[in-house]
């Protein structure tokens, strides 16, 4: 057998601009247990492995339920679902569940800190997970200060009104500007970043102590809010609208907008090279966090319908409101104090991601190592975490960020997308070639190749390939089965062919199915067109994925005994369709401020992460000869 080798000469403008696009789609290397990446390549970069399943629970639940809860159900109830909010939770919780069943086989095949970027990078390429990454940085630094701004006003309800609040953390209009700063709330992300810092186990065991005052605040409402409602005889439930006064759509539209609810057990996947049983614990602490919370939000929504009809509603404070109809004063500082624990829990889980996040890209080369330092005795990114804490506090001084609030939903939902895209190539394209270093190349070309100007690879630098020989043996007993079978069954090349681009087909018609649907001031000729031209690429997709197998290459692509997601390829399919359409439905001033941030992601890695990416003048070699080069260097790159 032979090997092909190619060079790639990015000395012309064309070949340049081609280089350059080419280095859009190189992937790194998986960090597989069997070469060792993670224990060899960063051992200088190693975080604590502290974590267990208890940990992630109090990270996903702490991070998941936010304040939201205690405002957005007299909202929604209000406008949209009436009665049936208990369904609205229901739908947008398994919508949700798409999402984490994708992070759980991902995050427990490749267990290292960066989550939906650190995926990306490894099954799509270096361009979509240096956006990704750039999303994130954004999401999780708006998200904090959003948070953080919450806190102040509900603080001050505890302590009797604004006016009884210390001067010295009370907000203040600045004379002459109208900027209102809340220094409140940067001390608050000052005390939670300094909490982080001294170590992750000790910083979740706080968060876990935080979410449980919360959990028992919102069991107190179900518990006391179900007597009375046995007591007075559910009247919200007794109306002669029905459970659906706004119909089904109403009730959907409901799903649509507390399904930004159940964001956050994403930060569980951010913590994965922390966790000591990656493989079991992962899968278990997504799933039950989100499952967790999808019954918290359900109970409280069907028993705050029951206490009040959904139209009498207090839209600002729905639970104390219901509270205080039956007589129960005192229950508005209880639940206010749970809005605070949330909103607390929620700050920690918004600012623990990032500094993870920052921490793989600089692994990576796509940021300066700086943010890749972890402290010796704390085994914390300590650089990266005082670096979020001093931005989210800065923006949750000077600025009211509610407004740029839809822009977190960006960052998670293309993650989302992503992760799921990443299901699908890990099942039916995993990657077959392996990057190593440069230095390298003498090693390799050591080996009698065979060299051919044609460049086989997808990937800038040197690309080896195995070459087919000319002559070989086929099993005539596969043959003549086939042939008996009466079908055409590709052989591997083209049948990864074949999903790759079925996996594109269902992409392009998600979007133009979500884009469709979502354009009412199209023409109704014209969306009902586009609709149905998305829709055949949706089903064109979905129907070939089914009929092809998936490659073999995916039980050893990544750590051995990774949870597998059920459903492949329909649950991604359907789980893109729906990021899809929320994506599509965030507004224009949403995207219009995202897309001025990701041009400046753009232009730091057009000037900074390309040149410095660890894949630069990588060799590309096949997975099935990488170990026959690596025993005698111990070169990899990841």
């Amino acid at each position: 057998m032979g090997f092909m080798v190619d060079t790639q000469n990015e000395g012309g403008g064309g070949d340049h601009s081609w280089g350059f696009l080419r280095n859009l789609v190189r992937r790194k290397q998986v960090d597989s247990s069997s070469n060792g990446t993670s224990s060899q390549t960063h051992h200088h970069h190693q975080l604590a492995k502290a974590l267990t399943f208890p940990h992630l629970i109090a990270i996903g639940v702490g991070s998941t339920i936010g304040a939201g809860v205690y405002i957005l159900v007299g909202t929604v109830a209000r406008e949209h679902s009436g009665p049936a909010l208990a369904f609205s939770f229901l739908i947008a919780g398994i919508s949700a569940a798409l999402s984490a069943f994708c992070y759980a086989e991902l995050s427990s095949r490749f267990p290292s800190a960066g989550s939906a970027y650190h995926y990306s990078y490894i099954c799509i390429g270096e361009g979509v997970a240096w956006l990704i990454g750039w999303a994130l940085i954004l999401e999780y630094t708006i998200g904090g200060s959003t948070v953080a701004r919450g806190i102040s006003p509900n603080l001050a309800m505890i302590f009797g009104g604004e006016d009884c609040f210390p001067t010295i953390l009370a907000r203040h209009q600045i004379p002459g500007l109208d900027i209102v700063v809340d220094p409140c709330a940067a001390v608050l992300v000052f005390i939670v970043t300094g909490l982080l810092c001294t170590g992750v186990k000790e910083s979740t065991f706080a968060q876990g102590i935080v979410t449980t005052a919360n959990v028992f605040v919102m069991l107190f409402v179900i518990i006391a809010g179900s007597y009375l409602c046995f007591k007075t005889g559910w009247v919200g439930y007794e109306l002669p609208t029905g459970y659906f006064p706004y119909g089904v759509d109403g009730m959907l539209t409901g799903s649509a907008t507390v399904f930004f609810s159940y964001i956050g057990f994403d930060s569980v996947a951010s913590m994965a090279e922390e966790v000591k049983n990656p493989q079991r614990d992962l899968p278990l602490g997504i799933g039950l966090s989100l499952l967790l919370c999808c019954l918290l939000y359900m109970m409280v929504s069907v028993v705050i319908v029951g206490l009040v009809p959904y139209y009498a509603m207090d839209p600002d404070t729905p639970i104390s409101s219901a509270f205080a109809s039956h007589g129960i004063q005192w229950a508005a500082y209880l639940i206010t104090l749970g809005a605070v624990m949330a909103l607390c829990s929620a700050l920690m889980g918004s600012i623990l991601p990032q500094p993870r996040i920052l921490m793989a890209m600089a692994r990576d080369g796509l940021l300066p190592s700086f943010f890749s330092n972890v402290n010796q005795r704390t085994q914390v990114p300590v650089n990266g975490t005082i670096t979020t804490g001093l931005c989210a506090a800065v923006l949750a001084f000077f600025m009211d960020v509610s407004q740029l609030a839809g822009m977190v939903s960006v960052g998670t939902l293309v993650a989302f997308t992503m992760v799921a895209v990443s299901v699908l190539i890990v099942r039916y394209v995993p990657p077959d070639e392996v990057p190593l270093p440069s230095s390298l190349q003498e090693r390799i070309c050591s080996v009698p190749f065979q060299c051919d100007e044609k460049n086989s690879s997808s990937h800038v630098g040197t690309s080896i390939r195995l070459k087919q020989p000319l002559l070989c043996q086929t099993d005539a007993s596969i043959v003549e089965k086939q042939e008996a079978q009466g079908g055409w069954v590709p052989n591997k090349e083209n049948r990864r062919k074949l999903a790759g681009w079925s996996i594109m087909v269902t992409c392009i018609g998600n979007f133009l199915l979500s884009y469709a649907a979502s354009s009412f001031r199209f023409p109704g000729v014209l969306r009902y067109s586009v609709c149905g031209v998305g829709g055949l690429f949706l089903l064109v997709g979905l129907i070939v994925l089914s009929c092809i197998d998936q490659d073999d290459a995916r039980h050893s692509f990544g750590h051995s005994g990774a949870f597998i997601c059920p459903f492949v390829p329909l649950l991604p399919i359907v789980c893109i369709l729906i990021n899809m359409y929320l994506l599509v439905n965030l507004g224009a001033s949403t995207w219009a401020r995202v897309s001025v941030w990701l041009f400046i992601g753009v232009l730091v890695y057009i000037f900074y992460g390309r040149r410095n990416s660890s894949l630069v003048n990588a060799v590309y070699v096949p997975t099935a000869h990488a170990e026959e080069i690596r025993p005698t260097s111990r070169h990899s790159l990841a």
